[in-house]
C-alpha cells in the first residue's frame, strides 16, 4: 500500500480537489485513511434522496469515507455545526474547506476499481478488478 498526504487550503472545493488529485496522480484504486478539516459550506446527498441540499455554515469534518479512482470518486462525509449536531451523507461537489482538510489516501496497486453501471441498482457500482500488469 502506498500512502499519500494531502492537505487542502481555504475555498478549495473537496470532492473536486480530491478527483484533480486522483486525476493527477492516476490512482486507480485509492480509499480514504483519515480526514479532518472544516467546511464552510457543505453540499450532501442524504439517503434515498435524488437530490443533494446545500447548507452554508461553519462545520468540522468529523470523517470522510470511501473509494477513489479515475473511474470515479464515490465518498460519504460526517460533518458536525457548532452546536455539535452531526449529519451526514453523500458527499457532493461544493463542499468549500473553511481552514484546512487534512486527507490521508491510501492506494492498492493489487486492483483497478471501476464504476459500472449494476443492472439491479441501476448506479454506477464498484467493480473490482485484480490488477494482474
Amino acid at each position: 500500500m502506498k500512502v499519500f498526504p494531502l492537505r487542502l487550503k481555504p475555498d478549495q472545493d473537496l470532492r473536486q480537489s480530491l478527483k484533480n488529485f486522483v486525476n493527477q496522480e492516476n490512482i486507480k484504486a485509492g480509499f480514504i485513511l483519515s480526514a479532518i478539516g472544516s467546511l464552510k459550506q457543505a453540499k450532501i446527498r442524504f439517503a434515498n434522496q435524488s437530490d443533494s441540499i446545500l447548507l452554508i455554515e461553519k462545520f468540522e469534518i468529523l470523517s470522510l469515507n470511501g473509494t477513489i479512482a479515475t473511474s470515479g470518486v464515490h465518498l460519504h462525509i460526517a460533518i458536525s455545526d457548532k452546536q455539535g449536531k452531526t449529519i451526514g451523507g453523500h458527499l457532493d461537489n461544493e463542499c468549500i474547506i473553511y481552514t484546512t482538510a487534512e486527507i490521508i489516501i491510501g492506494i492498492t496497486e493489487e486492483f483497478i476499481f471501476n464504476r459500472t453501471i449494476d443492472e439491479e441498482t441501476g448506479y454506477k457500482e464498484l467493480e473490482i478488478i485484480p490488477n494482474n500488469s
